[in-house]
């Protein structure tokens, strides 16, 4: 379960037990695993064999994209997920249900969406700005964020890397960062260096927060 006392850095795409260790090592505390239609698709056998080797204070993310809610609640089960991330056009009342079931739901939305509102109303526990495109590592506009006052913490994504994740970091009103294209040495393959990088980058900018933005705590062994 996410620990909504800490700075949310999740590494997502994770495809085999080395990377996800590896970004562990390095300082995230948050892994994803994409169950919906992509390179980066995970089978749930697999992506239990590395959750079970995960420490405890790491929350397991699912990432699903329009998937009967029976079967999210089926899969986050046999997984072992602390937390799913809805990537597709469910509805705020399929949200609230999963919330039932399941410690930390995600709610996936473009940055500029019409529906945030709508949203920022719902029961999920943080809302993830994207891109139009989840996964294409596409940059986007930011500006909007710093101008929209949401009740529901927020997790950016879409186009981060380690050169402009410290900024968002630093300048918006964001609860944690997510990345998968911007720390790939290949698809679904993370680069040690560029992980390393962008965890240091993204603590950096949030240690220097401005002071109009506010802080939220990190954890003790920050």
């Amino acid at each position: 379960m996410l620990a909504s006392e800490e700075f949310i850095i999740k590494i997502c795409g994770i495809t085999t037990e080395a990377d996800a260790l590896m970004c562990v090592s390095q300082g995230a505390n948050a892994i994803g695993f994409v169950f919906a239609p992509s390179i980066r698709q995970m089978v749930p056998a697999e992506a239990r064999d590395i959750v079970k080797r995960l420490p405890e204070e790491v929350t397991a993310v699912g990432v699903f994209r329009n998937e009967n809610k029976i079967r999210v609640i089926e899969m986050a089960e046999e997984v072992g997920l602390n937390a799913v991330q809805l990537h597709g056009l469910e509805s705020a009342d399929e949200v609230a249900f999963l919330r039932d079931f399941i410690p930390t739901v995600i709610k996936a939305l473009p940055a500029e969406s019409p529906d945030l509102r709508s949203f920022d109303h719902s029961h999920a526990d943080f809302l993830l700005l994207d891109g139009e495109n989840p996964g294409s590592g596409e940059n986007h506009e930011w500006g909007p964020l710093g101008r929209t006052h949401l009740r529901t913490p927020v997790i950016a994504a879409g186009g981060l890397t380690p050169l402009n994740v410290g900024q968002v970091a630093r300048s918006l009103p964001v609860r944690g960062v997510d990345v998968s294209t911007g720390v790939e040495a290949g698809a679904g393959r993370k680069d040690p260096e560029l992980v390393a990088d962008f965890i240091r980058a993204a603590r950096q900018g949030y240690a220097n927060r401005l002071p109009s933005i506010g802080n939220y705590p990190m954890s003790e062994e920050d």
